[in-house]
């Protein structure tokens, strides 16, 4: 089955929130209209509508648009009103039936809040909580938070979704609870918790263990790049004198403290110096640990950082109804087919413009 037949297939099934005599178009036209326009650079309704004109007699290929391309106005009110939690789901069906996901990968769960869905100066009601297989280098899953601290429980509900057996699954210090690393451990797979002031005796009782602990563990790397110098050195520890065994973290078996140095070649910035401590269910190496801790941040760099600058996902203004939501559902299909088409050594950005340019190239991305 192509990419193309499997979104027709999966997004297929989403209930059409229109009324019969409003129905002009298809729904299932008007959702890939939306996703393979949006790969293509479209940012606003209008956008899509445009593209969509100038690439007619490509898009009837595989869609009906039996009434030709529907009109901004159309495409507004269909993304605003079709169910954002069924879109979700079929989003992540949709993942599943793509992709082998790589055993043994790191799985960092992240929010961010969606800044241009604000209004009259109040905060954004959207904050979207989001899963990244680091490997596979995609978006897994993703569900809505009403704010940052609603994190808690939204992480579970994603936890649900997610196929995470042989996995290790990464979360900042939000995400910390013993209910949540729980979860982990009964899907068959393990965590790595950033530990803050939001759990202080915990925090205590691990400081504590690097203070007096004889049998540390440690490894240091260096990077260099962007003007910069940065030395992290991993420390762990397994066996623990201060942390007991009924602590309630399900699992814990080591500790671990990452102290970072960062010094700015040919700039008077002043050196900065980090430590931050994290408890895991798993007995990695210190290397390991380095390596796994690290590859968290890729859900910042390659994802959260890529839809703001590849993307504009905060100048995004779309407000009405469910339509900031479902557009971050829109930008993660479309970075998830952009992301995995390997034919050219590209960043996302430069990918798009080829995908505009190129039907050939567009066909790739989207398998038809």
């Amino acid at each position: 089955m192509t990419t193309t037949t499997n979104l027709i297939s999966i997004f297929g099934k989403i209930d059409d929130p229109r009324s019969d005599i409003n129905q002009l178009h298809n729904l299932i036209d008007i959702l890939l209209i939306g996703m393979i326009s949006v790969i293509c650079g479209a940012e606003t309704w209008e956008h899509m509508v445009r593209f969509a004109k100038s690439k007619e007699v490509f898009l009837k290929t595989f869609l009906e648009l039996p009434h030709g391309i529907p009109s901004k106005d159309t495409i507004n009110r269909t993304f605003s009103s079709i169910d954002s939690e069924q879109f979700e789901a079929c989003f992540m069906e949709w993942v599943r039936a793509i992709t082998n996901l790589t055993k043994g990968q790191v799985i960092a769960i992240d929010g961010k809040t969606l800044r241009g869905a604000k209004s009259n100066g109040k905060k954004s009601p959207i904050h979207m909580v989001s899963a990244w297989a680091c490997e596979n280098n995609m978006v897994l899953g993703q569900v809505k938070t009403d704010e940052k601290s609603n994190e808690i429980t939204a992480i579970p509900e994603l936890l649900k979704t997610l196929s995470l057996e042989g996995n290790t699954v990464t979360i900042d210090a939000m995400g910390t609870q013993k209910e949540i690393a729980e979860k982990i451990i009964d899907s068959n797979a393990d965590y790595i918790l950033a530990v803050k002031g939001n759990q202080p005796q915990l925090l205590e009782h691990i400081k504590d263990e690097f203070r007096f602990s004889k049998a540390l563990e440690i490894n240091t790397c260096e990077d260099i790049g962007h003007g910069r110098i940065e030395t992290r050195t991993c420390h762990v520890v397994k066996n623990f004198q201060f942390i007991k065994n009924d602590n309630g973290w399900k699992n814990l078996q080591s500790i671990i403290k990452i102290e970072s140095i960062r010094e700015f070649k040919n700039s008077d910035k002043p050196i900065e110096k980090a430590t931050r401590y994290y408890i895991s269910s798993l007995q990695n190496t210190a290397k390991e640990f380095q390596s796994k801790i690290r590859s968290h941040w890729a859900i910042e760099n390659k994802l959260h950082w890529t839809l703001d600058v590849a993307f504009s996902e905060d100048a995004s203004r779309k407000r009405a109804g469910n339509a900031a939501q479902n557009y971050s559902t829109l930008l993660k299909i479309a970075l998830n087919l952009l992301k995995n088409e390997s034919s050219k050594k590209a960043s996302v950005k430069t990918k798009r413009l080829e995908a505009a340019w190129n039907e050939h190239y567009l066909r790739k991305i989207i398998g038809c």
